[in-house]
């Protein structure tokens, strides 16, 4: 496999460890800038939200530029972004720099997935996506426990320094590795969108965005809650978050043995049932860290033991939009992690950081609803005059 495509693993790691970087540092930044947590919280769900819309909108403007100039010129507004970050001495400021890295950052992970199965032979394509997805999931686990770290030691700006000059290091990488890459034809959004007409996979991109409202409503605020009702201090806040990390990364790699050897859709339902009892299980074992720490191990790693499944579920569903279905998958994620946030925020401003695992596991049952009504069986008349509707629509064939 061609080596570059580990270089734009490292591009998108530094592009995704700033969505979640905020959440070990809340309390800093709260009381640093004379905010409450409820409003900082909201600086994730406005990247998130930002990340996801700005995607598929950003690639279809820019789809005539060639591929290398383009990823360099979104590394250095995503730079520009951090830097701001970092100047920031008020709370409107540093929302400002949110929206810019997380505009620039949706558009450069799309790049670095896209780039990927272009530079690799076909045999090795799917193979080069999974890789650039690692580096996606890792940033994702790993960011809260690199700006928790950080921002003890040295203030919360100084993980916004770390990923400017790793920003930096990335354009270098680009720049020097990288060829030029001509630009590929793109859907239009109302295509992309036509194909949520699918029933199944519909409520399945549904699954997903609840599955992680409800994971965000507790974990983009498990700073608070670990100090608040457990009263640890920031070196064992930082061990609790590393463990998370080192957990949920292996997480994803079991979710795709499970789905490999079970099947998706038991994957996903088991997935599903045991995280939620995990979730409500949280608040009850508050009374010792041992039992805390097992029970937070089996949280986070199905926390991302579905993304697999999931993927292989909708490919599985529809098969001819397989491409379009994991760019909308990557944006139901985003606006999961987005309301989590602020859903989170809420419960912490009006009621307490203990209720967040409660709330949380209500939408992951939710989402059990409606990974179910997903998978329920259709009469295979109608499903077969709906997958042929789509692919017709997709082909640019027309209805009848």
């Amino acid at each position: 496999m061609d080596k570059r495509v580990y270089l734009l693993t490292i591009v998108s790691f530094v592009v995704g460890m700033v969505e979640l970087i905020i959440g070990g540092i809340l309390d800093l930044i709260s009381i640093d800038l004379g905010v409450s947590l409820g409003q900082t919280g909201l600086l994730i769900t406005v990247f998130s939200l930002v990340f996801a819309i700005a995607a598929p909108v950003l690639l279809n403007l820019t789809s005539g530029m060639e591929r290398k100039r383009l990823t360099l010129l979104s590394l250095f507004v995503f730079f520009i972004g951090n830097g701001v970050a970092v100047l920031s001495s008020s709370y409107s400021m540093l929302l400002v720099a949110r929206v810019i890295s997380a505009a620039s950052g949706s558009l450069l992970v799309v790049l670095c997935i896209t780039i990927a199965s272009n530079i690799v032979d076909e045999k090795y394509r799917a193979r080069a996506i999974g890789v650039v997805f690692m580096g996606i999931s890792a940033s994702l686990v790993l960011g809260i426990p690199i700006g928790l770290m950080l921002g003890n030691a040295f203030g919360w700006r100084a993980p916004f320094i770390l990923i400017s000059v790793l920003t930096v290091l990335s354009m270098a990488g680009v720049h020097f590795c990288m060829g030029r890459i001509e630009p590929k034809a793109q859907l239009p959004i109302r295509t992309q969108l036509r194909t949520l007409k699918n029933r199944r996979v519909l409520f399945a991109q549904l699954t997903t965005f609840l599955f992680f409202v409800g994971h965000l409503t507790l974990y983009g605020y498990l700073t608070p809650f670990l100090k608040m009702t457990m009263g640890l201090d920031g070196a064992w806040v930082s061990i609790v978050y590393l463990i998370f990390g080192a957990a949920a990364v292996a997480g994803g790699g079991i979710g795709g043995m499970l789905a490999d050897r079970f099947g998706a859709k038991p994957t996903i339902l088991s997935v599903i049932v045991v995280f939620g009892l995990s979730i409500f299980m949280i608040p009850y074992t508050i009374f010792a860290l041992p039992v805390f720490l097992v029970v937070m191990v089996i949280w986070s790693m199905l926390s991302w033991a579905i993304t697999p499944a999931m993927q292989s579920y909708l490919i599985e569903s529809s098969p001819e939009t397989s491409d379009i279905q994991q760019t909308i998958n990557n944006s139901a994620l985003h606006l999961g992690i987005a309301f989590g946030s602020l859903i989170g925020g809420i419960v912490i401003e009006r009621a307490s950081v203990e209720l967040n695992a409660t709330v949380g596991g209500l939408f992951v049952i939710i989402a059990l609803g409606t990974v179910a009504f997903s998978m329920a069986k259709e009469r295979s008349g109608v499903l077969s005059f709906s997958r042929d509707r789509e692919v017709n629509y997709l082909k640019g064939g027309k209805q009848k």
